[in-house]
């Protein structure tokens, strides 16, 4: 990972965004001023101001271009406004007025990228009580021939427009597979737009996700797979265990015991890294809760403890040697419970080869290559 800054949690986000895409020269002309800042949490709107003007910069410069009729430079531009503002509107605390504006520029930004550049990339809307999941379909299939197709969760705090710049559509797209990729309750626009909290019953929001793409003549109804990344390391496995309609699942990062890990950092005694600055308030904000041992009492019931065991279909679990912030431990131990699948394989990813940070952001695409080969290979022998 790319220790630009001094704290861990920007550099996440700004691998993150190289990860996607991002222009390196663009980045460090918004964010060379903050390279000797070490107080990630006092300085988070400096951060935030300086790549949601980088956004807005390059917006200008797409929306120049587009009037001139040049399409796919406005394309381009627009894609990496987006991605400026994703790792903008991740930083600051959810209260901060100006995050809330940055939100809407990333969902206008993302969509006049799609607009503009003609890319595969349609949003829907998947049922889900009196509400509904916001969502954008990949798909590779047709009436005549229906694609197998993965349905992706986010983690703790992502976006489904972030799953989409990290290339991972286009890679299942090239194998022939489609994608869902969902924000579900607790991340992006189901948190941020319709109010719905994250909880630990992965299998319902990801059951309401096979409902709607059973009603799509373009899936084939029989090899519809589950994966997540990061906190999705839980909400993956969870949900597949408890869903049997899901052929196959992939856990992009291992999430197997966040209450032990949640509890040791509400004692002080977890050396671990935050994925943002104020990780606890953003805990209660995802879980919908006003203290923090509300979220603990939530919390103590993500564990895949006697979950796992349920698990069977194959599984596929990576992880990064190095994680900062989930012990590979936790991938192991996730992998040694799922015994009855017919086919579990456990991927870690090495200091020597890349890709050993969490979720291997950083160098993410030997991750995306090797879940999308795993993917294709399992969904289309199913």
């Amino acid at each position: 990972m790319f220790n630009y800054f001094k704290v861990y949690s920007w550099n996440l986000a700004l691998s993150m965004a190289l990860d996607a895409g991002a222009n390196m020269d663009e980045i460090d002309r918004a964010c060379r001023a903050l390279r000797e800042v070490e107080d990630d949490s006092a300085f988070a709107n400096d951060y935030f101001q300086a790549w949601a003007g980088a956004g807005a910069k390059l917006a200008q410069a797409a929306a120049v271009d587009e009037k001139a009729g040049h399409l796919l430079s406005a394309g381009e531009k627009y894609r990496r406004a987006c991605i400026m503002y994703i790792t903008a509107e991740r930083i600051p605390a959810h209260d901060h007025q100006p995050r809330l504006a940055a939100y809407d520029e990333l969902l206008w930004t993302f969509s006049k990228f799609v607009e503009c550049a003609g890319a595969n990339c349609e949003k829907v809307s998947v049922p889900f009580g009196d509400s509904f999941l916001p969502a954008l379909m990949v798909s590779v299939g047709s009436t005549d021939k229906p694609a197998p197709c993965i349905v992706h969760f986010n983690g703790l705090d992502g976006v489904k427009e972030y799953l989409y710049l990290c290339g991972l559509p286009a890679l299942l797209s090239q194998r022939g597979v489609s994608i869902l990729l969902v924000d579900n309750p607790g991340v992006g626009e189901a948190l941020r737009k319709n109010g719905l909290h994250n909880a630990p019953e992965a299998e319902i929001p990801a059951g309401a996700c096979v409902d709607y793409l059973e009603t799509r003549a373009d899936v084939d109804k029989t090899r519809i797979g589950m994966m997540a990344l990061s906190l999705g390391g839980y909400h993956a496995p969870r949900a597949t265990a408890f869903e049997p309609r899901f052929a196959c699942c992939v856990a992009w990062g291992a999430n197997h015991d966040w209450p032990t890990r949640f509890r040791k950092r509400m004692a002080g005694t977890l050396q671990a890294q935050n994925s943002v600055p104020h990780y606890m308030a953003h805990n209660m904000w995802v879980l919908g809760k006003d203290s923090i041992e509300a979220c603990a009492e939530i919390i103590d019931r993500f564990s895949l403890d006697g979950v796992v065991e349920r698990i069977r279909v194959p599984i596929y679990i990576t992880h990064g040697e190095d994680d900062r912030q989930i012990s590979v431990a936790e991938a192991r131990k996730t992998y040694d419970g799922c015994v009855n699948s017919p086919r579990r394989e456990l991927r870690i990813f090495t200091a020597e080869e890349g890709g050993e940070q969490h979720c291997s952001i950083g160098n993410m695409s030997l991750a995306t290559n090797a879940m999308a080969d795993w993917i294709a290979d399992v969904l289309k022998t199913v």
